[in-house]
């Protein structure tokens, strides 16, 4: 009974996510564009990202808030990560993420993530002064993650994440909300077998409103002005579609090199296949890298896309207790890009 509860459940959440999909055109290039918040889809998390967030099958803990949220069920305790990310270094636009994931009762977990893109004060140019000199402004994007994972048993893991979408900035705004979902099947003998499948951007479509979308004119023939204001298209989420696995391979006890791979189907952009593998020394030290291919990613003249495809990182930990597994760690990621200097990530996580 125990097995067939098991299967049971593996099918009832796959067929959740999947039957929200059977209404999207997933993979369709000549969309690109037509989809907004595109924020939605920028990995803030510096441990996943090393390595293209290949991982959808095996991520644990807080980075599950990206990736799979299913993955945040793994958290044993509490744990708290801090990010600092440079967006394609040399636009000036950094990226800070803070999550933090705690363990309720036996089998739950409830999450709390936010990511905040900065891009720095922007000159404000009018019509009548077109060189500026008049003022900046600061646009704020913002996203709020608010998570429950459970572990349905000790094979399958799912989730389901509520993402609160802010983009402001000085007279205009828009404000959406988003759903993920996902599973993950954990199976092998000693647990080094994991499958994963996630939904993310799932929602209403989105519009801006404001007084930056208003126009005050002069009525032909007399000396009154009236108030002319234009109506913002809506626009959709960038829903993903995203299908991984992953296998551990664990040498003399002291060593695990995993190899993990995804297929991401998009609605509004091109399919991507990642790539990557991650090395770990006794819990001490991890090394990472990937590689995310899409159509036209090698030639210059036909990429969409900053990013060149490869990434790497590294995380080093610190254990503070062996018994219960608390410890704390440095992440870093480096993601490619063409143009700009590349993106790289830094973050600092605990785990208690």
């Amino acid at each position: 009974m125990n097995k067939i509860y098991k299967y049971f459940a593996a099918i009832l959440l796959t067929g959740a996510l999947l039957t929200p999909f059977a209404q999207l055109s997933a993979g369709n290039k000549d969309r690109s564009g037509q989809a907004g918040a595109s924020e939605l889809l920028i990995n803030p998390w510096a441990r996943s990202s090393g390595w293209g967030g290949a991982n959808i099958a095996s991520v644990k803990g807080l980075e599950g808030l990206f990736g799979n949220v299913a993955g945040t069920a793994h958290t044993k305790g509490t744990e708290l990560i801090f990010t600092n990310t440079q967006w394609l270094k040399g636009s000036e636009v950094n990226i800070n993420a803070f999550g933090l994931t705690q363990k309720i009762g036996q089998s739950g977990v409830i999450g709390l993530g936010i990511m905040s893109m900065n891009f720095g004060d922007i000159p404000i140019r009018t019509e009548d002064l077109p060189e500026g000199g008049i003022g900046n402004y600061s646009p704020s994007y913002m996203n709020i993650n608010i998570s429950y994972a459970k572990a349905f048993s000790s094979s399958i893991y799912g989730g389901i994440n509520i993402k609160i979408i802010s983009e402001v900035i000085s007279d205009v705004s828009a404000q959406g909300i988003g759903i993920d979902a996902g599973i993950q099947y954990v199976t092998g003998p000693r647990e080094n077998v994991r499958f994963g499948i996630t939904l993310r951007n799932v929602g209403p479509t989105m519009s801006f409103s404001g007084d930056g979308l208003s126009i005050r004119s002069l009525l032909p023939g007399q000396e009154s002005y009236f108030t002319l204001e234009q109506r913002s298209a809506d626009f959709e989420l960038p829903t993903q579609l995203a299908i991984g696995a992953s296998y551990d391979f664990y040498i003399a006890e002291m060593h695990r090199l995993s190899l993990a791979g995804n297929f991401v189907s998009n609605s509004f952009n091109k399919d991507q296949f990642i790539v990557g593998a991650e090395y770990e020394l006794k819990s001490y030290l991890m090394l990472r890298g990937g590689y995310t291919y899409e159509e036209g990613i090698t030639e210059k003249s036909e990429r969409t896309t900053a990013f060149t495809g490869p990434s790497a990182g590294f995380t080093v930990a610190v254990p503070l207790d062996k018994e219960k597994g608390s410890s704390i760690a440095i992440d870093y990621s480096y993601r490619a890009t063409d143009p700009f200097s590349g993106t790289h990530s830094i973050g600092a996580r605990i785990n208690l």
